[in-house]
């Protein structure tokens, strides 16, 4: 009875009142969870659900040790991501003065990062200097000016040590962001090459006098693998590729003949395989891919889809997906398809690039497997070999997309490789300039429950205040009507219970 009383003075403001609050807070609910999820993939209200409240409620505990075998199967599964996720160095990266720096003058585009770039300021760091720098004042110098993050101040400090002596790596630094072309470039590392080959025998000689000279030898010997690295891409850009691929096989030897573990993150055999299939030299491209395409190595978009290239050029000329779906496809054809489904698989990206589907940016100098930044590397270089091969990118514009539906989802599991990391999206986003560049996300993210929820819920209140402010009095009939059916089973139990209980202890009670 007393419900019913309420309910009938209750007024049409009261109900536009009621409704418009309840619209605008369910739309600050979606802003902020929209907000949230843009910026860290999860949904706030779920988060804050697992994370606070399943505990409460009696969830599981992970560190119970009746899960510790859970636990650590999750610790592995963590540690593989967070190993997977590691950002390596471009094999093909541009030369800042006489690339990046052109393309800003040109267009006032920043192409890099700060992120990118102060990586390879660690990199510059690892490469080019040791403990013994102190010893020299010209490598002294340069310890300094590779952590200068002004590159004026860069550029000084290296004509600086240069002044002193002929320093290997101070030519390095001016010849790749002072020099403003290719052949400038290249004069100067040419000099580079002269002094590091000059500090190289000469410690190469007491490299087993102590710990101290062993670690000038091998950074001497980074130093000049860098240089001949580097002269090779130079020769490569101005079109001498005989040359460059002549001085990249040298490379390769002398990367397996030393032990020293950075050599192996200059990667030199993607520089090969890129300048052999410039030569069109498609043999020695799979001598090369038999060498580095073992389950041992770490993957690579490059090798996994240079080995697809070459399976599709054996098919493609002749290729016809009507054809295929009447007669069935060829064993080599099959095999073609196996190769592009297993590239496809390992870097989902790359393809959209290579079928101009998505537009191309300058590479970065640092990239992360399987990521958007390792397709934008790969294409930017290797593009014009798939449009050379007749008929490959038709094939893999026929057949790429099928390699979605032999991946497991969700992506608990791999089909030929590990699961997809979950860590590349923020990796990329830090990697390339999402000012203008719009970063490739694999798998799409699905909107999180409460979100939908919400967006629901906001709609739903909106569309209710403003029929309520347009249909005062009938809104207010059906508002009451409504909560009336709502309220009638508590209505029935209040009379039940008011039948049973004496009257003397209701009315003590009503008064409690």
């Amino acid at each position: 009875m007393e419900v019913s009383m309420f309910l009938n003075t209750l007024t049409p403001k009261f109900y536009v009142a009621l409704t418009g609050t309840s619209s605008l807070i369910s739309g600050l609910i979606l802003i902020f969870e929209w907000w949230y999820f843009r910026k860290y993939g999860t949904s706030f209200i779920e988060q804050v659900s697992v994370s606070h409240l399943r505990p409460l409620l009696g969830g599981v505990d992970s560190s119970s040790p009746s899960n510790s075998n859970t636990s650590n199967g999750e610790a592995d599964s963590n540690r593989q991501s967070v190993s997977e996720c590691k950002v390596w160095r471009n094999p093909l990266n541009l030369f800042r003065g006489a690339e990046y720096n052109r393309y800003t003058w040109v267009t006032g585009r920043e192409p890099l990062t700060y992120y990118d770039m102060n990586l390879s300021a660690q990199d510059h760091q690892t490469f080019f200097t040791c403990d013994s720098d102190h010893l020299r004042p010209a490598d002294a110098i340069m310890q300094k000016a590779w952590r200068e993050r002004n590159p004026q101040a860069r550029i000084s400090a290296a004509h600086e040590a240069l002044e002193l002596e002929d320093c290997a790596t101070a030519y390095i630094l001016l010849a790749e962001e002072e020099a403003t072309t290719i052949m400038e470039a290249e004069r100067l590392f040419k000099q580079a090459l002269k002094a590091g080959e000059g500090c190289y025998r000469r410690s190469q000689q007491l490299q087993h006098h102590g710990t101290q000279y062993e670690a000038q030898h091998r950074r001497d010997t980074n130093v000049l693998v860098y240089i001949k690295r580097r002269l090779a891409m130079c020769s490569r850009k101005l079109g001498r590729t005989r040359e460059a691929v002549k001085m990249m096989r040298d490379l390769c030897v002398f990367q397996l003949m030393k032990e020293f573990p950075l050599l192996s993150m200059f990667n030199i055999h993607e520089n090969l395989l890129e300048s052999l299939l410039e030569l069109q030299n498609y043999a020695d491209v799979q001598a090369v891919l038999a060498k580095y395409d073992d389950i041992s190595l770490p993957k690579s978009a490059t090798i996994c889809y240079t080995a697809a290239l070459l399976k599709a050029r054996a098919v493609s000329d002749k290729f016809s997906p009507e054809a295929a779906s009447r007669r069935g496809l060829s064993t080599a054809e099959m095999n073609a398809v196996e190769a592009i489904h297993r590239a496809v698989e390992f870097n989902p990206h790359v393809p959209k690039y290579l079928l101009e589907m998505k537009s191309l940016i300058l590479p970065p100098e640092h990239i992360l497997k399987r990521g958007d930044s390792e397709a934008i590397a790969y294409a930017f270089f290797h593009l014009q070999h798939w449009k050379r091969v007749e008929g490959a990118l038709n094939l893999l514009h026929c057949t790429w997309e099928g390699t979605f539906r032999m991946i497991p989802y969700p992506l608990e599991k791999g089909h030929l490789f590990y699961p997809y990391p979950i860590c590349t999206e923020t990796a990329d986003r830090e990697l390339l300039p999402t000012v203008f560049h719009e970063v490739s996300v694999y798998p799409k993210k699905e909107l999180p429950f409460f979100i939908l929820f919400t967006a629901g819920l906001c709609s739903f209140t909106a569309m209710l205040a403003l029929l309520t402010h347009q249909f005062p009095e009938l809104m207010g009939v059906f508002a009451k009507a409504f909560l009336s059916t709502l309220f009638a089973p508590l209505n029935f139990i209040m009379e039940k219970v008011e039948s049973i209980l004496p009257s003397s202890l209701w009315h003590q009670l009503t008064r409690i």
